[in-house]
Formats: structure tokens, C-alpha cells, sequence
């Protein structure tokens, strides 16, 4: 929790004491807050999530004016946000979840100033590096054609997010895939956000459906990817390839015909070139790889050290001083 301007401000949790809650964008993991929160700080396109996704009315406030938001270039509606406090004289900047590569389904990044970032560490070690994005919607699109010459393709990622970009990948070259009802709801606030999706929900029955089920056809699910797969080729008959694509493809082996690395964070290299961008000063790396993330970018000549709330405050105290 971050204390400026006499508001105690959280980030992505549920903090005891908050006067207001930023949720940074609506995947699962950072929306702890939502049904608790008296005063929340998000964008519009997450709070029409929330209520499609999981039927919470956030009780949206109006951002103030010492507060900024910034596209973070994760999902739809993923926001960075930028804190002035006016005691300290300090910038406040954490990016939640964001991506340097551009996505398809949400805003690019955006860059702003700050005197120190709060820094997402999903993607903490070095070693890893995510390959130019073109490449890997080439790669995924060049696999599903050559698939449906004898076959189903199946993909399973995540509903939010993953999946409006894989739709859109493969809808670039005349393929309109046939999605799981999560996904085709979640659709439709994308679809109101002025984001074109070319897809069939798997629950239709409309000719174009039926139609497209007598052939060789892409899916898009978010369920369990073994049991769908087994159950669409008893189905259909038809030899079924299955597919991941998520960065986690650099770090893990899945039980799938193919995995492709299609991310939507920074990996290492690119957090350390955004803080660069920036121009901090001071660098607190936030999340569960916290203490190994702040370790490796010292290690590179980007002093840094796990978030706390004692070290907010310790830096803003020093520049009082």
C-alpha cells in the first residue's frame, strides 16, 4: 500500500486500511479487492469486465487529479498508474502487468516519468527471452493451416485476454475459430470496446455453425485441454492437434502437439529497458518473484529491491529530508 497525499492507496490486493483500491486490469490474480472495495481506481473497460466476468459492480471512482493512468499494454483495459505526492514531491509509478511487444486486442504501452516504478516480476530471470511477437503469429498461423488440411486444431489459453489475441492472429488469414462460452462473453465487451473478433461461439446453431463443424475447424477453449481434446475427436471423428500459446511455453513443456511463446508481459530484458525508459531513480520490483527479480536487475547494473510499504515511505522520507 502506497501512503501520498494523506490517501492510503492499494495496489492490485486487498490491503486493511485502503481509502482507495487500484485494480490495475481484470485477470484473476489482481482483482482481490473488487467486492470489498468502497473506492476503486480502474478503467472503464475493466470495470465492464468485472461485471461480465464476475458480476461485481465496482464502485468506480473518479481517478484524482494527482493520479494518472497509462495503458500498460497487457489486456483490454490494463492500466499502469502514476502517483504524485505532493509532500514528498515524488512520481510513484507501478505498472502492474504490462507488455513492451505490441498486442492486438489492447492499447500499446504507454511511458511515462517517474521518479520510482513499482515493477511487475512475472518474468524474473534473465534467461529468458520472448521472441519477436510477429514471429510467433507467424508461426502459430502457418501451424493452424497446415493442421486443418487434416484435421482439428485446437487451442486452450486463457479466456481474458490470451484469447482475443489468437482470435484476431488467426482471423488475419481467413480463419474464424469456434470459441468456448467464456470466451464468447467475454468477447462482447471487447466488441464494445470497438475491437473487431471474427468467431463462432460454441453454443450457436445457426447454419454457419453447423456448416462449419462438417469440416476441419480451429477451437479456442479455456477448459482443460486433454479432456476437450478427447471429447472433440470422439465427436468429430477427426484427428484433433492441440496448442498452447503463453510465454510460461519458454519455462515449461505442456501436454500439447505444439506450444508457442505468445506472452503478454515483459520478459526480464524488457522490464530492464522500461525502467530505463522511465527514467527512475529508485526501482522496487512487486509480486511473488519480488526478491529474485530486485537480485538479477542489481546484478545488471539496475539497483533495485523487493516492494514494501517501508520502502516507499524510507524513499520519500530521504527526499524530505
Amino acid at each position: 500500500m502506497i501512503n501520498a497525499n494523506n490517501l492510503r492507496i492499494s495496489l492490485d490486493r486487498r490491503s486493511k486500511g485502503s481509502d482507495l483500491d487500484f485494480i490495475s486490469h481484470a485477470h484473476a490474480d489482481h482483482i482481490s479487492s473488487a467486492k470489498s472495495t468502497k473506492h476503486a481506481i480502474a478503467s472503464e473497460e475493466t470495470v465492464a469486465l468485472l461485471k461480465k466476468i464476475n458480476d461485481i459492480e465496482l464502485k468506480h471512482e473518479k481517478t484524482p487529479d494527482f493520479m494518472q493512468l497509462y495503458d500498460a499494454g497487457h489486456i483490454l483495459g490494463s492500466k499502469q498508474i502514476a502517483i504524485n505526492d505532493e509532500v514528498s514531491g515524488r512520481r510513484i509509478l507501478y505498472t502492474g502487468d504490462f507488455q513492451l511487444q505490441n498486442g492486438r486486442a489492447c492499447k500499446k504501452l504507454q511511458i511515462t516519468g517517474a521518479d520510482t516504478i513499482i515493477v511487475d516480476s512475472t518474468y524474473f530471470d534473465p534467461r529468458i527471452k520472448f521472441d519477436e511477437r510477429s514471429e510467433v503469429e507467424i508461426a502459430i498461423q502457418k501451424w493452424t493451416q497446415g493442421k486443418l488440411r487434416n484435421g482439428i486444431a485446437l487451442f486452450s489459453t486463457f479466456a481474458l485476454g490470451k484469447a482475443q489475441e489468437l482470435i484476431m492472429i488467426l482471423n488475419e488469414v481467413g480463419i474464424v475459430p469456434v470459441v468456448s462460452e467464456k470466451i464468447a462473453r467475454i468477447n462482447e465487451v471487447y466488441a464494445h470496446c470497438g475491437l473487431d473478433l471474427d468467431y463462432i461461439a460454441d453454443y450457436e446453431d445457426g447454419a454457419e455453425y453447423i456448416q462449419l463443424l462438417k469440416e476441419n475447424f480451429v477451437g479456442i477453449t479455456d477448459g482443460p485441454g486433454d479432456q476437450i481434446r478427447a471429447c472433440v475427436s470422439e465427436a468429430y471423428g477427426k484427428r484433433v492437434y492441440s496448442a498452447v500459446a503463453t510465454g510460461f511455453s519458454k519455462v515449461m513443456k505442456f501436454n500439447t502437439d505444439v506450444q508457442f511463446s505468445l506472452s503478454d508481459h515483459a520478459d526480464f530484458w524488457q522490464a530492464y529497458d522500461y525502467i530505463g525508459m522511465t527514467g527512475a531513480k529508485n526501482v522496487l520490483t512487486y509480486g511473488p518473484n519480488a526478491v529474485q527479480m530486485a537480485i538479477n536487475l542489481s546484478r545488471n547494473g539496475c539497483g533495485a529491491e523487493p516492494y514494501a510499504e517501508a520502502a516507499v515511505t524510507q524513499q520519500m522520507a530521504t527526499l524530505i529530508k
